[in-house]
């Protein structure tokens, strides 16, 4: 019998993920059989006649398999690109957007030119934030918390992997994981869950892979940041500035817990590439 070549598998496996409804499954298809034969994409199409050994089939047939099964990508590759980095994710942790490349922008166009800086990540998840501001500001030094032991454990993983675990002190806990408010940060930021009661019980399937207390923000979605917003400013030296993400529809009941708290000045609701609100930012007004 003869062996399947490249340029075949691809065909198959595009119809099968096609069938399954998977959204872009020629894309899938192609990173997949990049990934289980460590092949970039554009080498596949040099080489679609290849024929591929029978463990690399059984190899691909499984992640085709998962992801038929509407498993992410990103969790069968065990990474994700953020901000120009890999980064290694899996079940325990939140999947990197795109969106939240946003949030870090504005965070570095606070901090840059500020000197040393002492940051914030709260609910760091697989530690993106936390990570990526750490590598940008190399004088930078990091408090990161998650309610999660395990996605603490893929945090500290990434923090080694990026050269930054010296200046990126985890703790296990809620938002301020036993900490005392004592005025002396100059920067908090966060991707708080966000997403609604009615959002959650509508997720799509790949979503449902993804832990939900990462997600879930209860009836509103501001649940976790009412609370992030009235105890963050605490945190903060004055000027300091706290920085968050929001979901679809929530820019306006956010700009209005930070004016409310009495606390926070120069409050702004921030659009991301694609012009949709996407981050709050606000300062902590001086005494």
């Amino acid at each position: 019998m003869s062996r399947p070549t490249v340029l075949e598998l691809l065909r198959l496996a595009t119809g099968y993920l096609r069938e399954k409804g998977v959204a872009q499954p020629r894309l899938d298809a192609e990173v997949l059989l990049g990934h289980a034969l460590q092949m970039e994409r554009i080498m596949l199409y040099v080489h679609h006649d290849r024929p591929l050994e029978p463990h690399e089939v059984d190899v691909y047939r499984t992640l085709i398999a998962r992801r038929g099964r509407r498993e992410p990508v990103a969790y069968l590759m065990g990474e994700k690109e953020f901000f120009g980095r890999s980064f290694q994710v899996d079940p325990r942790v939140l999947i990197p957007r795109p969106e939240t490349e946003h949030l870090v922008e504005v965070a570095l166009a606070f901090a840059i030119g500020e000197g040393p800086v002492r940051g914030r990540d709260v609910g760091t998840g697989s530690g993106i934030l936390a990570v990526t501001l750490a590598a940008e500001l190399p004088d930078s030094h990091w408090l990161a918390t998650d309610l999660s032991a395990d996605a603490l454990a893929v945090a500290r993983a990434n923090a080694e992997r990026h050269g930054v675990a010296d200046r990126i002190r985890f703790l296990e806990g809620d938002l301020w994981a036993g900490t005392k408010p004592d005025g002396s940060w100059d920067l908090i930021v966060s991707n708080p869950p966000y997403l609604t009661d009615h959002e959650m019980a509508h997720l799509a399937p790949e979503i449902r892979y993804e832990p939900r207390q990462a997600l879930a923000g209860g009836p509103d979605g501001l649940q976790v940041i009412r609370r992030l917003v009235q105890q963050a400013w605490a945190f903060l030296r004055p000027g300091g500035l706290l920085a968050f993400e929001i979901g679809a529809g929530q820019a306006e009941a956010c700009r209005q817990l930070l004016a409310e708290a009495g606390q926070y000045e120069g409050i702004r609701v921030l659009p991301d590439h694609a012009g949709h609100p996407r981050v709050v930012c606000g300062l902590r007004t001086s005494p």
